[in-house]
């Protein structure tokens, strides 16, 4: 979030990764039809079931918090800006696509645009394209390169140094806030 808010990654696939390779491994050693390989399906599946819910519930703690009113002193933003990013192509990096799978970026978007048409707010969607990551949020120089293990934003005109993500919510922020008349941004209302 742009004030500096970070929801953290519960890592679900990770933490039962472990457990889940000894299991299938156990099957693959199991005599089709035995009720012991029944078992030890079921017992995969199982694992398969808690992974999926903790995901699921740590995406729908986190969305909730973005945009409904979670605190009685704070209001319910009006405007909600995420970016639209190449998820189906960082599937493709094989360095990458376990994390951002067991992320689920997907279906972060999509709870993001229902419980804003819920919550009666705006969401704005940039576009893939748009500099998010690169342009420092100070002064608003675009970098011509950055890799993604950089993960401290420094600026070299004005010496801003501060978190890539938290550069780049920032970033969205300012395009919700000014809105520039441009097809890099899409509109989703009530």
């Amino acid at each position: 979030r742009s004030d500096g808010i970070v929801y953290e990654n519960p890592k679900a696939l990770d933490k039962a990764l472990r457990k889940l390779r000894r299991l299938q491994r156990k099957l693959s050693r199991q005599q089709k039809g035995s009720r012991n390989r029944e078992k030890t399906r079921r017992r995969i599946a199982h694992l398969h079931y808690r992974i999926a819910n903790l995901r699921r519930d740590t995406l729908h703690k986190a969305t909730s918090d973005i945009v409904a009113k979670t605190k009685p002193d704070t209001e319910r933003p009006r405007t909600v800006a995420i970016e639209d990013l190449n998820v189906n192509g960082m599937l493709q990096n094989h360095c990458l696509a376990r994390a951002v799978a067991d992320v689920g970026m997907s279906e972060f978007g999509r709870q993001v645009q229902y419980k804003t048409t819920w919550s009666g707010s705006e969401l704005l969607v940039a576009d893939r394209w748009f500099p998010s990551s690169k342009r420092c949020s100070e002064c608003g120089t675009i970098k011509d390169k950055l890799d993604l293990s950089e993960r401290t934003y420094e600026c070299d005109c004005c010496g801003a140094r501060l978190d890539r993500d938290l550069n780049a919510a920032r970033n969205l922020a300012q395009l919700a806030t000014n809105r520039p008349n441009s097809s890099s941004l899409k509109v989703y209302r009530q």
